[in-house]
């Protein structure tokens, strides 16, 4: 690591700290020419490879971007948006790849995406799972019925299970 004040090309680290949820290191370092202190921040680089085979750094920005064509009209806020990406970042970090399709990005929004809300869901599916007749759409939305009586059966179960006080 070069210095940033003298161009040395040797630092010596003082402290390291986890920063951002673990997801970073933020290190304290010191020349040993000039003896001054900077800090570094170092992070695992993830790659996205496109379909035609190129790969660009991830970007949280993209995923924003991607979603928000999604969300026009919808109640979602710019936060919502920036937790959407963030979610999706994490997921894909876990699965500790240094590389990944730009297709798992893809799958990686669907599930934050539907919590978030179902509308900009369906519209983001049916351009990234590429529908082509109302019968996917139906499809889609029969999933998505059967899934909310599923959580309201369940949570009507977990309601009735309470006694009074």
């Amino acid at each position: 690591m070069h210095c940033p004040f003298c161009r040395n090309p040797d630092s010596r680290v003082v402290d390291s700290r986890m920063a951002d949820d673990g997801s970073a290191i933020r290190r304290r370092r010191q020349c040993p020419e000039c003896g001054r202190r900077f800090t570094t921040v170092e992070t695992t680089s993830l790659s996205v490879i496109k379909r035609s085979g190129v790969g660009e750094p991830f970007s949280r920005s993209k995923v924003i971007n991607g979603v928000r064509k999604a969300c026009q009209g919808r109640p979602v806020t710019e936060d919502d948006l920036a937790m959407l990406a963030q979610e999706v970042e994490e997921t894909i970090r876990a699965s500790g790849a240094a590389e990944i399709d730009a297709h798992e990005v893809g799958l990686a929004i669907l599930s934050p995406l539907q919590k978030l809300d179902e509308v900009a869901y369906l519209r983001f599916a049916s351009v990234y799972q590429a529908f082509e007749s109302l019968e996917d759409f139906e499809t889609a939305i029969s999933i998505l019925r059967h899934e909310a009586e599923v959580e309201a059966k369940a949570a009507k179960g977990q309601n009735s299970e309470k006694s009074p006080l």
